[in-house]
């Protein structure tokens, strides 16, 4: 079993067959799936979103939003990250996108993954992020909890996180980006749906 590190992870991402959602009629956001390090460990940066925002507030995230005129995916992604908790990387840190996730309230979100390393401290905004976790990705390698609804005819994904659940897109993203960087699989979001509270 190889070694979870970053030229291990960084190997499986830049193998990983993406597949884009050209839906351009939609919005574009991007997030950043950033990878920290502890006690030497991969780690996974999670937010919980101030309890002010307007939609979904108090739920789990990943630093990210809505891109800027001319902005492409990894530029905005790395601008929300040091935006919303303080951390600041430039392209060499981009490791790979994974597949785009098209979100119920009309966004087209594309994921970008890039490596930190050991971050000493997160000074984020305070009218956006609540609070920054960083999560092992072994504790994230797990299996998800499938939940069918009368609403879609896809099952809507959770993934349990402490002693709650992360929902869709977040829980799709971070599924999927284990699923690569822990096992290196090919594992696809495009079936999972998000919670009916969460389609607005």
């Amino acid at each position: 079993m190889e070694p979870l590190d970053r030229g291990t992870i960084a190997g499986r991402i830049a193998d990983f067959p993406r597949v884009a959602a050209d839906r351009p009629e939609l919005k574009q956001a991007a997030v950043a799936l950033c990878v920290t390090e502890r006690d030497g460990a991969p780690t996974l940066v999670i937010t919980r979103r101030a309890a002010g925002l307007r939609a979904h507030a108090g739920q789990w995230a990943l630093p990210g939003g809505r891109l800027d005129a001319g902005e492409g995916p990894v530029e905005g992604a790395l601008r929300e990250l040091h935006e919303e908790i303080g951390v600041e990387l430039g392209p060499e840190a981009v490791l790979g996108v994974l597949d785009d996730y098209v979100t119920r309230s009309g966004y087209v979100m594309t994921p970008v993954v890039c490596w930190a390393g050991p971050v000493d401290d997160f000074t984020g905004s305070d009218t956006e992020v609540a609070a920054v976790f960083e999560v092992p990705l072994t504790e994230l390698d797990v299996d998800p909890v499938f939940e069918a609804i009368p609403e879609s005819e896809s099952p809507v994904i959770r993934l349990p996180l402490m002693g709650g659940f992360v929902h869709a897109p977040t829980a799709a993203v971070v599924h999927q980006f284990c699923r690569i960087a822990c096992r290196g699989e090919v594992e696809r979001v495009a079936g999972y749906e998000q919670p009916v509270f969460a389609w607005r």
